[in-house]
Protein backbone atom coordinates (compact mmCIF):
# COMPACT_ATOMS: atom_id res chain seq x y z
CA UNK A 1 0.00 0.00 0.00
CA UNK A 2 1.20 3.19 -0.74
CA UNK A 3 0.80 6.33 1.64
CA UNK A 4 2.79 9.37 0.33
CA UNK A 5 2.18 13.18 -0.99
CA UNK A 6 3.44 12.06 -4.67
CA UNK A 7 1.02 12.60 -7.31
CA UNK A 8 0.49 8.81 -8.22
CA UNK A 9 -2.01 7.50 -11.17
CA UNK A 10 -5.49 6.15 -9.81
CA UNK A 11 -8.01 4.72 -11.89
CA UNK A 12 -10.85 3.75 -9.01
CA UNK A 13 -11.84 5.53 -5.88
CA UNK A 14 -13.44 3.13 -3.32
CA UNK A 15 -15.45 5.62 -1.60
CA UNK A 16 -17.29 5.11 1.80
CA UNK A 17 -20.61 6.27 3.25
CA UNK A 18 -21.12 4.51 6.60
CA UNK A 19 -25.37 4.11 6.30
CA UNK A 20 -25.22 2.90 2.85
CA UNK A 21 -22.17 0.92 1.75
CA UNK A 22 -18.88 1.28 -0.43
CA UNK A 23 -19.39 2.96 -4.07
CA UNK A 24 -16.50 2.47 -6.41
CA UNK A 25 -16.14 5.35 -8.74
CA UNK A 26 -14.28 5.45 -11.86
CA UNK A 27 -11.40 8.33 -12.32
CA UNK A 28 -12.53 9.59 -15.97
CA UNK A 29 -10.05 12.33 -16.42
CA UNK A 30 -6.51 11.47 -14.14
CA UNK A 31 -4.45 14.56 -15.42
CA UNK A 32 -7.23 16.68 -13.16
CA UNK A 33 -6.26 14.94 -10.04
CA UNK A 34 -2.57 16.04 -10.42
CA UNK A 35 -3.45 19.52 -8.72
CA UNK A 36 -4.50 19.11 -5.28
CA UNK A 37 -4.94 22.59 -4.55
CA UNK A 38 -7.11 22.96 -7.13
CA UNK A 39 -8.74 19.69 -7.49
CA UNK A 40 -12.38 21.39 -5.17
CA UNK A 41 -12.58 23.30 -8.53
CA UNK A 42 -13.54 20.27 -10.05
CA UNK A 43 -17.27 19.32 -8.05
CA UNK A 44 -18.31 23.12 -7.63
CA UNK A 45 -20.99 21.54 -9.73
CA UNK A 46 -22.69 17.97 -10.12
CA UNK A 47 -22.12 18.45 -13.98
CA UNK A 48 -18.61 18.95 -13.15
CA UNK A 49 -17.91 16.16 -10.71
CA UNK A 50 -19.45 13.88 -13.37
CA UNK A 51 -16.73 14.65 -15.78
CA UNK A 52 -14.25 13.40 -12.83
CA UNK A 53 -15.62 10.47 -11.82
CA UNK A 54 -18.88 8.01 -12.35
CA UNK A 55 -20.29 5.57 -10.07
CA UNK A 56 -19.93 2.25 -11.26
CA UNK A 57 -21.60 0.26 -8.28
CA UNK A 58 -23.49 0.38 -5.51
CA UNK A 59 -23.28 -2.74 -2.84
CA UNK A 60 -24.07 -2.35 1.12
CA UNK A 61 -22.31 -3.94 3.60
CA UNK A 62 -22.43 -4.32 7.73
CA UNK A 63 -21.95 -1.20 9.29
CA UNK A 64 -19.68 -2.56 12.33
CA UNK A 65 -17.08 -3.76 9.90
CA UNK A 66 -17.37 0.13 8.22
CA UNK A 67 -16.57 1.83 11.48
CA UNK A 68 -13.69 -0.97 12.81
CA UNK A 69 -12.36 -1.01 9.21
CA UNK A 70 -12.57 -4.42 8.39
CA UNK A 71 -12.75 -6.27 5.28
CA UNK A 72 -16.19 -7.69 5.39
CA UNK A 73 -17.75 -10.20 2.80
CA UNK A 74 -19.74 -8.33 0.65
CA UNK A 75 -16.35 -6.09 0.00
CA UNK A 76 -14.47 -8.90 -0.64
CA UNK A 77 -16.51 -10.36 -3.25
CA UNK A 78 -16.84 -7.17 -5.45
CA UNK A 79 -13.27 -6.62 -4.92
CA UNK A 80 -12.32 -10.07 -6.56
CA UNK A 81 -14.33 -8.95 -9.61
CA UNK A 82 -12.34 -5.80 -10.08
CA UNK A 83 -9.70 -7.97 -9.42
CA UNK A 84 -10.30 -9.88 -12.27
CA UNK A 85 -10.62 -7.61 -14.61
CA UNK A 86 -8.60 -4.46 -13.96
CA UNK A 87 -5.52 -6.37 -11.69
CA UNK A 88 -3.21 -3.70 -13.16
CA UNK A 89 -5.00 -0.38 -11.65
CA UNK A 90 -4.70 1.35 -8.27
CA UNK A 91 -7.18 1.60 -5.73
CA UNK A 92 -7.97 4.68 -4.17
CA UNK A 93 -9.16 4.43 -0.60
CA UNK A 94 -9.76 7.00 2.53
CA UNK A 95 -8.80 4.70 5.55
CA UNK A 96 -5.57 3.41 5.81
CA UNK A 97 -6.34 0.88 8.21
CA UNK A 98 -8.87 -0.70 5.25
CA UNK A 99 -6.18 -0.60 2.19
CA UNK A 100 -3.57 -2.39 4.20
CA UNK A 101 -6.37 -5.11 4.81
CA UNK A 102 -7.29 -5.04 0.77
CA UNK A 103 -3.28 -5.18 0.28
CA UNK A 104 -2.60 -8.11 2.35
CA UNK A 105 -6.06 -9.97 1.12
CA UNK A 106 -6.30 -9.16 -2.08
CA UNK A 107 -2.23 -8.47 -3.33
CA UNK A 108 -4.58 -5.14 -4.66
CA UNK A 109 -2.41 -2.09 -5.01
CA UNK A 110 -4.14 1.04 -3.04
CA UNK A 111 -2.92 4.61 -2.38
CA UNK A 112 -3.85 7.01 0.30
CA UNK A 113 -2.48 10.30 0.40
CA UNK A 114 -3.80 13.72 0.30
CA UNK A 115 -4.70 13.66 -3.06
CA UNK A 116 -7.21 11.09 -2.19
CA UNK A 117 -8.46 13.03 0.62
CA UNK A 118 -9.24 16.00 -1.17
CA UNK A 119 -10.94 13.72 -4.06
CA UNK A 120 -13.12 11.95 -1.24
CA UNK A 121 -13.84 15.70 -0.30
CA UNK A 122 -14.95 16.75 -3.97
CA UNK A 123 -17.33 13.10 -4.29
CA UNK A 124 -19.30 13.99 -0.90
CA UNK A 125 -20.20 17.54 -1.70
CA UNK A 126 -21.69 16.07 -5.08
CA UNK A 127 -22.77 12.74 -3.98
CA UNK A 128 -26.46 13.40 -4.80
CA UNK A 129 -25.59 14.02 -8.13
CA UNK A 130 -23.15 10.97 -8.94
CA UNK A 131 -25.43 8.55 -7.26
CA UNK A 132 -29.05 8.21 -9.03
CA UNK A 133 -32.03 6.81 -7.02
CA UNK A 134 -31.23 8.28 -3.80
CA UNK A 135 -32.92 11.47 -2.64
CA UNK A 136 -31.68 13.37 0.02
CA UNK A 137 -34.37 13.03 2.31
CA UNK A 138 -34.09 8.85 2.36
CA UNK A 139 -30.06 9.87 3.14
CA UNK A 140 -30.87 11.77 6.12
CA UNK A 141 -33.38 9.17 7.48
CA UNK A 142 -30.73 6.10 6.94
CA UNK A 143 -27.75 8.38 8.35
CA UNK A 144 -30.36 8.96 11.77
CA UNK A 145 -31.27 5.58 11.76
CA UNK A 146 -27.74 4.15 11.62
CA UNK A 147 -26.16 6.48 14.36
CA UNK A 148 -29.06 5.04 16.60
CA UNK A 149 -28.35 1.63 15.80
CA UNK A 150 -24.54 2.50 15.71
CA UNK A 151 -24.64 3.69 19.66
CA UNK A 152 -26.65 0.82 20.29
CA UNK A 153 -24.21 -1.60 19.16
CA UNK A 154 -20.84 0.25 20.83
CA UNK A 155 -23.04 0.91 24.31
CA UNK A 156 -23.74 -3.13 24.74
CA UNK A 157 -20.39 -4.29 23.55
CA UNK A 158 -18.14 -2.36 24.89
CA UNK A 159 -15.97 -3.96 27.59
CA UNK A 160 -15.93 -0.66 29.20
CA UNK A 161 -19.50 0.17 29.67
CA UNK A 162 -20.38 -2.80 31.80
CA UNK A 163 -19.65 -1.35 35.12
CA UNK A 164 -21.49 1.60 34.38
CA UNK A 165 -24.93 -0.23 35.85
CA UNK A 166 -22.95 -0.73 39.17
CA UNK A 167 -21.92 2.70 39.31
CA UNK A 168 -25.47 4.43 38.61
CA UNK A 169 -26.52 2.26 40.99
CA UNK A 170 -24.71 2.78 44.24
CA UNK A 171 -25.16 6.68 43.28
CA UNK A 172 -28.75 5.90 43.59
CA UNK A 173 -28.23 3.83 46.67
CA UNK A 174 -26.66 6.75 48.56
CA UNK A 175 -29.25 8.92 47.39
CA UNK A 176 -31.98 6.72 48.47
CA UNK A 177 -30.00 7.01 52.18
CA UNK A 178 -29.71 10.72 52.14
CA UNK A 179 -33.52 10.81 51.11
CA UNK A 180 -34.56 8.12 54.00
CA UNK A 181 -33.11 10.05 56.40
CA UNK A 182 -34.62 13.01 56.24
CA UNK A 183 -38.08 11.74 55.51
CA UNK A 184 -37.70 9.92 58.94
CA UNK A 185 -36.50 12.46 60.82
CA UNK A 186 -39.56 14.39 59.29
CA UNK A 187 -41.53 11.82 60.78
CA UNK A 188 -40.59 11.56 63.95
CA UNK A 189 -40.27 15.11 64.64
CA UNK A 190 -43.96 15.25 63.04
CA UNK A 191 -45.47 12.54 65.12
CA UNK A 192 -43.47 13.62 68.31
CA UNK A 193 -45.91 16.59 69.01
CA UNK A 194 -48.76 13.82 68.78
CA UNK A 195 -46.96 11.38 71.06
CA UNK A 196 -43.36 11.56 71.75
CA UNK A 197 -42.73 9.06 74.43
CA UNK A 198 -43.54 6.82 71.27
CA UNK A 199 -39.67 8.25 69.63
CA UNK A 200 -38.31 6.83 73.00
CA UNK A 201 -39.90 3.32 72.83
CA UNK A 202 -39.31 2.15 69.15
CA UNK A 203 -35.75 3.16 68.15
CA UNK A 204 -35.77 0.84 64.70
CA UNK A 205 -36.90 3.71 62.06
CA UNK A 206 -39.18 1.06 59.72
CA UNK A 207 -40.75 -0.14 62.67
CA UNK A 208 -41.77 2.66 63.95
CA UNK A 209 -43.40 3.88 60.66
CA UNK A 210 -45.36 0.37 60.08
CA UNK A 211 -46.49 1.35 64.00
CA UNK A 212 -47.70 4.75 63.06
CA UNK A 213 -49.14 4.27 60.10
CA UNK A 214 -51.31 0.97 61.53
CA UNK A 215 -52.06 2.84 64.33
CA UNK A 216 -52.72 6.26 63.51
CA UNK A 217 -53.66 8.09 66.79
CA UNK A 218 -52.84 7.63 69.53
CA UNK A 219 -55.89 7.05 71.40
CA UNK A 220 -55.72 4.02 69.05
CA UNK A 221 -53.36 2.18 70.67
CA UNK A 222 -55.10 1.01 73.50
CA UNK A 223 -57.62 -1.30 71.27
CA UNK A 224 -55.14 -1.86 68.64
CA UNK A 225 -53.16 -5.57 67.96
CA UNK A 226 -49.20 -4.60 66.93
CA UNK A 227 -47.72 -7.74 67.84
CA UNK A 228 -47.14 -8.50 64.21
CA UNK A 229 -45.16 -5.89 64.04
CA UNK A 230 -43.60 -5.08 67.97
CA UNK A 231 -42.63 -7.78 70.45
CA UNK A 232 -44.58 -8.29 73.20
CA UNK A 233 -42.83 -5.85 75.87
CA UNK A 234 -42.77 -3.03 73.39
CA UNK A 235 -45.99 -3.14 72.72
CA UNK A 236 -46.95 -3.31 76.31
CA UNK A 237 -44.95 0.03 77.16
CA UNK A 238 -46.35 1.79 74.15
CA UNK A 239 -49.98 0.90 75.19
CA UNK A 240 -49.09 2.13 78.58
CA UNK A 241 -47.46 5.08 77.28
CA UNK A 242 -50.14 6.28 75.14
CA UNK A 243 -52.58 6.19 78.07
CA UNK A 244 -50.38 9.15 79.73
CA UNK A 245 -49.05 10.66 76.77
CA UNK A 246 -48.20 14.67 76.98
CA UNK A 247 -48.85 14.91 73.62
CA UNK A 248 -50.96 17.91 71.83
CA UNK A 249 -54.37 16.52 70.39
CA UNK A 250 -53.87 16.58 65.91
CA UNK A 251 -56.47 16.78 63.70
CA UNK A 252 -57.52 13.51 61.23
CA UNK A 253 -56.50 15.54 58.43
CA UNK A 254 -52.86 15.80 60.12
CA UNK A 255 -52.88 12.43 60.58
CA UNK A 256 -53.40 11.26 57.17
CA UNK A 257 -50.74 13.46 55.91
CA UNK A 258 -48.24 12.08 58.59
CA UNK A 259 -49.60 8.11 57.71
CA UNK A 260 -48.77 9.57 53.46
CA UNK A 261 -45.38 10.40 54.71
CA UNK A 262 -44.94 6.94 56.25
CA UNK A 263 -46.01 5.29 52.99
CA UNK A 264 -43.46 6.60 51.54
CA UNK A 265 -40.68 6.06 53.92
CA UNK A 266 -41.62 2.19 53.66
CA UNK A 267 -42.15 1.78 50.06
CA UNK A 268 -38.09 3.51 49.49
CA UNK A 269 -37.00 1.36 52.44
CA UNK A 270 -38.38 -1.64 50.57
CA UNK A 271 -36.86 -0.58 46.99
CA UNK A 272 -33.70 0.09 48.65
CA UNK A 273 -33.73 -3.43 49.91
CA UNK A 274 -34.46 -4.52 46.00
CA UNK A 275 -31.36 -2.25 45.05
CA UNK A 276 -28.76 -3.32 47.18
CA UNK A 277 -29.39 -7.36 46.59
CA UNK A 278 -29.10 -6.50 42.72
CA UNK A 279 -25.83 -4.25 43.21
CA UNK A 280 -24.58 -7.21 45.36
CA UNK A 281 -25.37 -10.18 42.32
CA UNK A 282 -24.01 -7.12 39.73
CA UNK A 283 -20.57 -6.79 42.22
CA UNK A 284 -20.36 -10.88 42.46
CA UNK A 285 -20.86 -11.09 38.51
CA UNK A 286 -18.53 -8.64 37.51
CA UNK A 287 -15.19 -8.03 40.49
CA UNK A 288 -16.31 -11.36 42.43
CA UNK A 289 -12.42 -11.28 44.14
CA UNK A 290 -13.16 -7.50 44.76
CA UNK A 291 -16.13 -7.91 46.22
CA UNK A 292 -14.64 -10.83 48.69
CA UNK A 293 -12.19 -9.01 49.40
CA UNK A 294 -13.82 -5.21 50.95
CA UNK A 295 -17.58 -6.31 50.09
CA UNK A 296 -19.65 -4.85 47.52
CA UNK A 297 -20.44 -1.36 48.58
CA UNK A 298 -16.96 -0.49 49.20
CA UNK A 299 -16.23 -2.34 46.17
CA UNK A 300 -18.78 -0.42 44.14
CA UNK A 301 -17.80 3.06 45.34
CA UNK A 302 -13.95 2.76 44.52
CA UNK A 303 -15.31 1.58 40.95
CA UNK A 304 -17.61 4.76 41.16
CA UNK A 305 -14.74 6.98 42.32
CA UNK A 306 -12.01 5.79 39.97
CA UNK A 307 -14.79 5.88 36.42
CA UNK A 308 -14.59 2.32 35.70
CA UNK A 309 -13.49 -1.06 36.75
CA UNK A 310 -10.16 -0.59 33.91
CA UNK A 311 -9.49 2.43 35.12
CA UNK A 312 -9.49 0.99 39.25
CA UNK A 313 -6.72 -1.80 37.54
CA UNK A 314 -4.31 1.26 36.50
CA UNK A 315 -3.90 2.50 39.54
CA UNK A 316 -1.47 1.14 42.12
CA UNK A 317 -2.15 -0.22 45.56
CA UNK A 318 -0.69 3.48 47.68
CA UNK A 319 -4.02 4.86 44.90
CA UNK A 320 -6.04 2.52 46.12
CA UNK A 321 -6.10 3.20 49.86
CA UNK A 322 -5.99 6.71 49.37
CA UNK A 323 -8.81 6.63 47.31
CA UNK A 324 -11.83 8.87 48.39
CA UNK A 325 -8.95 11.01 50.36
CA UNK A 326 -7.60 13.41 47.97
CA UNK A 327 -8.78 16.55 49.68
CA UNK A 328 -7.12 15.61 53.14
CA UNK A 329 -3.99 14.42 51.18
CA UNK A 330 -3.55 17.39 49.28
CA UNK A 331 -4.01 19.21 52.16
CA UNK A 332 -1.54 17.74 54.44
CA UNK A 333 1.35 18.21 51.44
CA UNK A 334 0.39 21.64 51.93
CA UNK A 335 0.71 22.00 55.77
CA UNK A 336 3.28 19.83 55.72
CA UNK A 337 1.49 17.04 58.12
CA UNK A 338 1.01 14.05 58.23
CA UNK A 339 -0.95 12.40 55.23
CA UNK A 340 -3.82 10.28 55.64
CA UNK A 341 -3.56 6.66 55.90
CA UNK A 342 -6.71 5.31 54.54
CA UNK A 343 -9.70 6.76 52.16
CA UNK A 344 -12.98 4.91 50.85
CA UNK A 345 -11.36 1.83 52.39
CA UNK A 346 -11.57 2.38 55.74
CA UNK A 347 -15.21 1.31 55.78
CA UNK A 348 -13.98 -2.29 54.64
CA UNK A 349 -15.02 -4.91 57.53
CA UNK A 350 -11.16 -5.88 58.16
CA UNK A 351 -10.31 -2.31 58.96
CA UNK A 352 -13.46 -1.87 60.96
CA UNK A 353 -12.29 -5.18 63.06
CA UNK A 354 -8.88 -3.51 64.15
CA UNK A 355 -7.66 -1.30 67.16
CA UNK A 356 -7.26 2.14 66.01
CA UNK A 357 -3.35 1.23 66.44
CA UNK A 358 -3.26 -0.96 63.83
CA UNK A 359 -5.62 0.46 61.09
CA UNK A 360 -2.94 2.27 59.45
CA UNK A 361 -0.91 -1.40 58.83
CA UNK A 362 -4.13 -3.05 58.05
CA UNK A 363 -5.41 -0.27 55.29
CA UNK A 364 -1.98 -0.67 53.58
CA UNK A 365 -2.31 -4.75 53.27
CA UNK A 366 -5.72 -4.68 52.40
CA UNK A 367 -5.08 -1.96 49.74
CA UNK A 368 -2.29 -4.41 48.31
CA UNK A 369 -4.35 -7.29 47.80
CA UNK A 370 -7.37 -5.39 46.47
CA UNK A 371 -5.24 -4.30 43.72
CA UNK A 372 -4.01 -7.81 43.14
CA UNK A 373 -7.89 -8.93 42.72
CA UNK A 374 -9.44 -5.69 40.61
CA UNK A 375 -6.53 -6.38 38.11
CA UNK A 376 -7.51 -10.13 38.12
CA UNK A 377 -10.97 -9.18 37.79
CA UNK A 378 -10.41 -6.43 35.18
CA UNK A 379 -7.84 -8.27 33.34
CA UNK A 380 -8.09 -12.29 33.62
CA UNK A 381 -10.27 -14.58 32.18
CA UNK A 382 -11.15 -16.57 34.91
CA UNK A 383 -14.26 -15.63 37.01
CA UNK A 384 -14.39 -17.56 40.48
CA UNK A 385 -13.18 -16.02 43.58
CA UNK A 386 -11.05 -18.26 44.99
CA UNK A 387 -8.16 -15.36 44.70
CA UNK A 388 -10.17 -13.24 46.52
CA UNK A 389 -10.68 -16.06 49.55
CA UNK A 390 -7.12 -16.62 49.64
CA UNK A 391 -5.94 -13.16 49.85
CA UNK A 392 -8.80 -12.36 52.49
CA UNK A 393 -7.12 -14.91 54.71
CA UNK A 394 -4.35 -13.52 54.92
CA UNK A 395 -5.00 -10.50 55.54
CA UNK A 396 -7.48 -12.04 58.59
CA UNK A 397 -4.26 -13.93 59.23
CA UNK A 398 -2.25 -10.73 60.06
CA UNK A 399 -4.62 -9.10 61.43
CA UNK A 400 -5.03 -11.57 64.52
CA UNK A 401 -1.37 -11.83 64.58
CA UNK A 402 -1.26 -8.12 64.90
CA UNK A 403 -4.00 -8.54 67.82
CA UNK A 404 -2.83 -11.13 70.00
CA UNK A 405 1.21 -9.57 69.60
CA UNK A 406 2.66 -12.73 68.51
CA UNK A 407 5.34 -13.73 66.68
CA UNK A 408 4.43 -16.14 63.76
CA UNK A 409 5.10 -16.54 59.87
CA UNK A 410 2.58 -16.38 57.33
CA UNK A 411 3.27 -19.16 54.93
CA UNK A 412 3.20 -18.91 51.06
CA UNK A 413 -0.74 -19.58 51.20
CA UNK A 414 -1.37 -17.97 54.49
CA UNK A 415 -2.86 -21.09 56.21
CA UNK A 416 -0.09 -22.55 57.98
CA UNK A 417 1.36 -20.94 61.10
CA UNK A 418 4.85 -21.51 62.52
CA UNK A 419 4.54 -22.93 65.69
CA UNK A 420 6.25 -21.09 68.95
CA UNK A 421 6.85 -22.08 72.66
CA UNK A 422 4.75 -20.54 74.86
CA UNK A 423 6.09 -17.27 76.58
CA UNK A 424 6.42 -17.66 80.64
CA UNK A 425 7.09 -14.89 82.87
CA UNK A 426 10.23 -15.02 84.99
CA UNK A 427 10.76 -12.24 87.61
CA UNK A 428 13.16 -11.19 89.63
CA UNK A 429 13.44 -9.75 93.09
CA UNK A 430 15.84 -6.98 92.56
CA UNK A 431 17.25 -3.85 95.40
CA UNK A 432 17.13 -0.82 94.38
CA UNK A 433 20.46 1.08 93.83
CA UNK A 434 19.98 4.84 94.89
CA UNK A 435 23.53 5.74 93.86
CA UNK A 436 22.51 5.98 90.68
CA UNK A 437 19.88 8.89 91.22
CA UNK A 438 22.39 11.92 90.87
CA UNK A 439 25.45 12.68 88.90
CA UNK A 440 26.17 16.12 91.05
CA UNK A 441 29.55 15.48 92.96
CA UNK A 442 28.69 15.17 96.69
CA UNK A 443 30.11 18.65 98.35
CA UNK A 444 29.70 18.91 102.29
CA UNK A 445 27.26 21.37 103.46
CA UNK A 446 30.19 22.80 106.03
CA UNK A 447 32.32 25.23 105.71
CA UNK A 448 36.16 26.02 107.23
CA UNK A 449 36.72 27.86 109.65
CA UNK A 450 39.55 29.82 108.04
CA UNK A 451 37.21 30.11 104.83
CA UNK A 452 34.63 31.84 106.99
CA UNK A 453 37.51 33.71 108.70
CA UNK A 454 38.58 35.26 105.29
CA UNK A 455 35.36 36.20 104.21
CA UNK A 456 34.43 38.42 106.99
CA UNK A 457 38.18 40.17 106.93
CA UNK A 458 36.80 41.25 103.10
CA UNK A 459 33.60 42.44 103.92
CA UNK A 460 34.93 44.73 106.91
CA UNK A 461 38.12 45.66 104.42
CA UNK A 462 35.29 46.70 101.85
CA UNK A 463 33.32 48.88 104.27
CA UNK A 464 36.54 50.84 105.72
CA UNK A 465 36.78 51.69 102.39
CA UNK A 466 33.28 53.05 101.35
CA UNK A 467 33.64 55.09 104.91
CA UNK A 468 36.63 56.75 103.66
CA UNK A 469 35.02 57.46 100.26
CA UNK A 470 31.52 58.80 101.78
CA UNK A 471 33.68 61.11 104.02
CA UNK A 472 35.94 62.70 101.45
CA UNK A 473 32.05 63.07 98.81
CA UNK A 474 30.84 65.12 102.14
CA UNK A 475 33.69 67.37 102.43
CA UNK A 476 34.03 68.43 98.72
CA UNK A 477 30.29 69.08 98.61
CA UNK A 478 30.96 71.39 101.70
CA UNK A 479 33.75 72.85 100.14
CA UNK A 480 31.66 74.05 96.98
CA UNK A 481 28.70 74.82 99.39
CA UNK A 482 31.29 77.79 100.90
CA UNK A 483 32.57 78.90 97.57
CA UNK A 484 29.07 79.53 96.16
CA UNK A 485 27.65 81.64 99.16
CA UNK A 486 31.20 83.67 98.78
CA UNK A 487 30.31 84.51 95.49
CA UNK A 488 26.75 85.64 95.62
CA UNK A 489 27.78 87.56 98.56
CA UNK A 490 30.84 89.48 96.03
CA UNK A 491 28.22 90.32 94.08
CA UNK A 492 25.81 91.76 95.82
CA UNK A 493 28.29 94.19 97.16
CA UNK A 494 29.02 95.26 93.87
CA UNK A 495 25.85 96.08 92.83
CA UNK A 496 24.56 97.60 96.08
CA UNK A 497 27.93 99.21 97.79
CA UNK A 498 27.87 100.29 101.69
CA UNK A 499 24.15 99.23 101.84
CA UNK A 500 23.62 95.57 101.99
CA UNK A 501 26.63 95.96 104.91
CA UNK A 502 24.57 94.76 107.31
CA UNK A 503 24.52 91.50 105.93
CA UNK A 504 27.64 90.35 106.65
Amino acid sequence: MYIGSKSVSVNLVLFKIVCCGFFPLQVLNEKKLQEVDSLWKEFETPEKGKETAFLVFLFYTASTALVEGKLSKNLKKILKKIVAKDAHEQLAVADAKLGGVIKEKLNLSCIHSPMVTELMRGIRSQIEGLITGLPSREMAAMCLGLAHSLSRYKLKFSPDKVDTMIIQAISLLDDLDKELNNYIMRCREWYGWHFPELGKIITDNLMYCKCVRKVGDRSNFASSDVSDILPEELEEDVKAAAEISMGTEVSEEDINNIIHLCDQVIEISEYRTQLYDYLKNRMMAIAPNLTVMVGELVGARLIAHAGSLLNLAKHPASTVQLLGAEKALFRALKTKRDTPKFGLIYHASLVGQSNTKNKGKISRMLAAKTALTIRYDALGENTSAEMGAENRLKVETRLRLLEERGIRRISGTGKALAKTDKYQNKSEVKVYDPSGDSTLPVVSKKRKIQEVDEQDTEVAVKAKKFKAEMKGWLLYLCCCHVIVCIVQLGLLKLNYGHSCSFLL
